[in-house]
């Protein structure tokens, strides 16, 4: 296997996607360090025109250092790429904590407002507006605190035009004047987003979310927006006055800190200024002397699925027998599924390539009325369950088994079981071309598209 290098950094594999960057997972060789290693084609920044501006805010994204803020080690480059090096976050993203254990308590929702609001305050001190605030882009380290992350390097507008039009996702976070396209303010657009997370944080659903992105404009513009009667008062009349749609009486940060509700329990960070930051490497690397360009070693960058071993495979197939590791559809009773089991895990094998493979997955799954999310060879997809009755989600990841083999493995991340079942079946019934069948296997024993259709 070739391991390849970037300068110091061994590079392993990928961990996410923005527009304009991928993040891989990357080792200090000299040590030990683990960080996260995000790459930019050099060629889209120049055709966008957006060095100089890419340039800026790299610079000053080194420059805060902050508790709640992803930390920017250093920058290099090659002839092609830039390559950003900074701190890996092992405890993942906030939305999935949300996603797998529901709406937060009360203290510890207030909690992470709290260190959000001290790491935002402290970026926009440092003329850092983040413009895409959302528990995607809030990560939590190993001792549970937040991590702001994602600042404007894989959502960056091109000039003249907004957010809305380069960010990744949904718009349900953004601020009504970024969606009028006239123009806004860094600061209280990001508070917005705050309060959209804070509502996130205590309710487990968003205050703004409609399928029709008429309707979901319409009600972000009028903050058209209801808390549940068991709401905390004081979280209910904070968010109230955090989303206000007009940016001039919009609450501020520094109003924020003065709430009652806000302020119980809070412990201001330290913040250690007399650190000297080092730009030098910033300029270099957007540099064309080829004697600052790192070397670079082994493989291409192009996106690919995370290969599994044989260990891998013994860990999913629980044990030695594995019979039992790929789903081919089989009939399904109620004993199939864990009632009580938060998570249900499905699998299918596929020998179309990946891209196709995901790419026919996201159709069939927004056809099915769905919103779908991708991340690298990794697609969530959520909406209403088939009964209209509660909220539903599924994580979809792509694993490469062999060259020419492929196992989507399926992952019930919200909603009733039963809803699931109905779910698997539905979806893998409009998959089957893409779905592998041994030779020789009968129809009877697996999901077919007649079966679908009927239910």
């Amino acid at each position: 296997m070739v391991v390849r290098k970037v300068g110091k950094y061994e590079v392993g594999r990928t961990i996410g996607e923005g527009t304009f960057a991928k993040v891989k997972f990357a080792q200090n060789t000299e040590t030990g360090e683990s960080v996260a290693m995000k790459v930019i084609d050099r060629s889209s920044i120049i055709k966008h025109k957006m060095v100089d501006q890419i340039k800026r805010e790299i610079s000053i994204m080194k420059l805060v250092r902050h508790p709640y803020v992803v930390r920017l080690h250093e920058v290099l480059a090659s002839r092609t790429k830039i390559y950003i090096i900074l701190e890996f976050i092992t405890g993942g993203e906030l939305f999935d904590k949300i996603v797998h254990h529901g709406r937060l308590s009360e203290a510890e929702a207030r909690r992470y407002f709290q260190q959000l609001i001290d790491g935002v305050d402290f970026c926009h001190s440092k003329g850092v507006y983040h413009r895409d605030l959302k528990p995607e882009n809030l990560l939590l380290d190993s001792q549970g605190n937040l991590k702001i992350s994602d600042f404007g390097l894989s959502a960056l507008p091109e000039q003249g035009v907004s957010l809305l039009r380069t960010t990744c996702g949904t718009p349900n976070y953004v601020a009504p004047e970024v969606l009028s396209h006239k123009g806004y303010n860094g600061a209280p657009a990001d508070v917005w987003s705050c309060g959209v997370i804070l509502y996130v944080l205590i309710a487990g659903y968003l205050p703004f979310d409609e399928l029709d992105l008429t309707t979901l404009y319409s009600k972000i513009d009028n903050a058209d927006f209801s808390c549940p009667s068991w709401f905390p008062v004081g979280a209910k009349s904070l968010i109230k006055r955090i989303l206000d749609p007009n940016p001039e009486t919009r609450i501020t940060i520094e109003q924020i800190r003065d709430d009652e509700w806000f302020k119980k329990g809070y412990n201001p960070v330290k913040v250690i200024e007399s650190e000297d930051v080092n730009l030098e490497d910033i300029n270099a690397a957007f540099d064309d002397d080829e004697e600052q360009q790192p070397n670079e070693e082994g493989g291409n960058e192009d996106m690919r699925p995370l290969i599994l071993n044989a260990f891998d495979l013994i860990i999913l197939s629980q044990g030695l027998n594995l019979s039992a590791l790929f789903d081919r559809g089989q009939n399904f009773d109620s004993s199939h599924l864990r009632q009580d089991s938060v998570k249900h895990q499905t699998r299918f094998v596929s020998q179309k390539p990946a891209k196709v493979v995901l790419s026919s997955m996201e159709v069939v799954a927004q056809s099915m009325g769905f919103k779908t999310h991708i991340r690298n060879y990794k697609m969530r997809v959520e909406g209403l369950s088939a009964s209209k009755t509660s909220h539903f989600s599924v994580i979809l990841e792509i694993f490469e088994v062999a060259p020419t083999f492929f196992m989507v493995d399926i992952q019930r991340a919200a909603g009733d079981a039963n809803e699931y079942l109905k779910f698997y079946q539905s979806f893998c019934g409009n998959l089957d071309d893409i779905i592998w069948k041994p030779p020789g296997e009968s129809t009877k024993s697996r999901i077919t598209k007649s079966k679908s259709k009927k239910r």
